[in-house]
C-alpha cells in the first residue's frame, strides 16, 4: 500500500470531513431530532400531519420564540433572566388596560415597550452595577412584575379592547398567520446580527472570559445592561403580541415560560456557562420542544406530567452540556 493510499486511509475526505462537521453542528442535530418527532407522530396521531395542526403549533410558540431571542444572547453573555414570563403578562395587562383607558393603540403599544426595557434596565443595573446575583434579581424582578399585574387586574383578564388592535394577532400573509411571520423576521433578523456585529460579538466575549473583556477595552457592564434591555423589550413584545391574538390582557399568562425559554434556548446549544449558542438553534430548541409539548397533548398526557417531561429535557440538555464541555477540557 502506497503513502498516499495510507495517507488517505488515515485521513477522512473533505466530505467526510464536511458530513461530519454538518453532524455535530446543534441544529443539524435539532432539525433530524424535530423530523424523528413528525415522522414518529403522524403514524401514532392521524391528527398531527394536519396544516390545523401546525398553525395551532406555530401560532402558540410564537411568544416563546420571540422571548427566546432574548435569553439566548443572555446565556451567550453569561447571565439569564427568569422575569421573562412576569415582564410579558405585565406589558400584555398594561397594554390592555391603556387601551381601554382610551389611548391610541400605537401609543399603548410603544408604553408597553418602554415598560419592558424598564425591566431589563432595573434587571441589569441589580446584576452589574448592584452586584446581585442574576438568579436573585431576576427571581425578584419575576415576583414584583407577577405581583404588579395581578395588583392592576385584581387577578382577572382584561377585555373588551379596540377591535383594530387585534389586527397582529388575527392577519394573515398568503395564508400564514402575521404573528409567525413576524416572528421568523426577528429570528432571521436578530440570527445575522449575532453572527455579523461587534456588539454581539463583545456579548460572545464577556460570556468566554469576562476578564480578558474586561482588559480589551469592552465596557462589560455596559453591554450586559443593553443585553437586559433588549430582553425587556422582546418580552414585552410578545405580551404586546399575545394580547393582540386573544383580545385581552392576562395577568396570569406566562406563569413557567422561563423554564421552557431556558430548556429551548440550552437545548439549542446555548450554555449556562456563557460564551456559545446561536439564535437559529435556539429557535429550533423552541420548535423542539413545541412538538414535545403537542405530541403530548395528542397523547392525551396530563398538564403535571409535561412539566415533568419538560423538566427532565432540561435538566438532560444541561447534563449534557456539561459532559461535553469536560470532555473537550
Amino acid at each position: 500500500m502506497s503513502l498516499q493510499t495510507l495517507n488517505e486511509t488515515a485521513s477522512p475526505s473533505l466530505t467526510g470531513r464536511i458530513l461530519s462537521a454538518c453532524l455535530h453542528t446543534r441544529e443539524v442535530t435539532l432539525i433530524l431530532m424535530i423530523l424523528a418527532i413528525v415522522v414518529v407522530m403522524s403514524f401514532v396521531s392521524p391528527y398531527f400531519l394536519s396544516a390545523s395542526n401546525f398553525r395551532a403549533v406555530a401560532v402558540g410558540m410564537t411568544p416563546t420564540a420571540i422571548i427566546v431571542i432574548g435569553m439566548a444572547i443572555l446565556l451567550a453573555s453569561g447571565g439569564f433572566d427568569l422575569s421573562v414570563g412576569s415582564v410579558m403578562a405585565l406589558s400584555s395587562t398594561v397594554v390592555a388596560l391603556l387601551l381601554l383607558a382610551g389611548v391610541p393603540i400605537p401609543v399603548a403599544i410603544v408604553l408597553g415597550l418602554v415598560l419592558g426595557a424598564v425591566a431589563g434596565l432595573v434587571n441589569g443595573i441589580l446584576i452589574t452595577a448592584v452586584g446581585i446575583n442574576p438568579l436573585v434579581a431576576t427571581l425578584g424582578t419575576m415576583s414584583i412584575a407577577r405581583g404588579i399585574a395581578l395588583v392592576l387586574t385584581e387577578g382577572f383578564s382584561v377585555s373588551s379592547l379596540p377591535a383594530a388592535f387585534g389586527y397582529a394577532g388575527k392577519a394573515s400573509v398568503f395564508g400564514i398567520p402575521l404573528l409567525v411571520v413576524l416572528t421568523l423576521s426577528l429570528i432571521v433578523l436578530f440570527d445575522l446580527a449575532v453572527r455579523h456585529t461587534r456588539f454581539f460579538r463583545q456579548i460572545y466575549f464577556i460570556g468566554a472570559n469576562e476578564k480578558a473583556a474586561m482588559l480589551s477595552g469592552i465596557a462589560v457592564n455596559r453591554v450586559r445592561i443593553i443585553a437586559y434591555v433588549l430582553t425587556g423589550i422582546l418580552a414585552a413584545l410578545a405580551g404586546v403580541l399575545l394580547a393582540s391574538r386573544l383580545m385581552s390582557g392576562t395577568p396570569t399568562a406566562g406563569n413557567a415560560l422561563e423554564l421552557q425559554v431556558l430548556a429551548a434556548a440550552v437545548i439549542g446549544g446555548a450554555s449556562l456557562r456563557g460564551g456559545e449558542g446561536t439564535i437559529l438553534g435556539a429557535f429550533l430548541g423552541v420548535v423542539f420542544v413545541a412538538l414535545i409539548n403537542n405530541a403530548m397533548t395528542m397523547l392525551a398526557v396530563s398538564i403535571y406530567w409535561q412539566m415533568i417531561v419538560i423538566g427532565a429535557v432540561l435538566v438532560c440538555a444541561v447534563a449534557l452540556d456539561m459532559l461535553v464541555r469536560r470532555k473537550v477540557t
